[in-house]
């Protein structure tokens, strides 16, 4: 008795749902990591685009405050 209990316990959902539609499931999983993975991947570009779009744009006088060198030093 006690043995069946713990056979039904170790039962898994795989165990309780048609191969086919387990499989069906597993292909819609990887589908949808594989979505995940584009929509991820077309943010960060798009961050790049914006970034590069902003450096571009930026003023002569953002992109001295921005440097790191001393510009004291080269004045007369």
């Amino acid at each position: 008795m006690k043995k069946r209990k713990q056979q039904e316990k170790e039962l898994t959902l795989k165990d309780s749902i048609d191969t086919n539609v387990f499989e069906q499931l597993k292909n819609k999983k990887k589908e949808l990591e594989k979505v995940e993975e584009k929509k991820k991947e077309e943010e960060r570009q798009q961050k790049i685009k914006e970034r590069k779009e902003r450096e571009k744009n930026k003023s002569f006088e953002e992109l001295l405050n921005e440097s790191n060198m001393n510009w004291e030093e080269y004045k007369d």
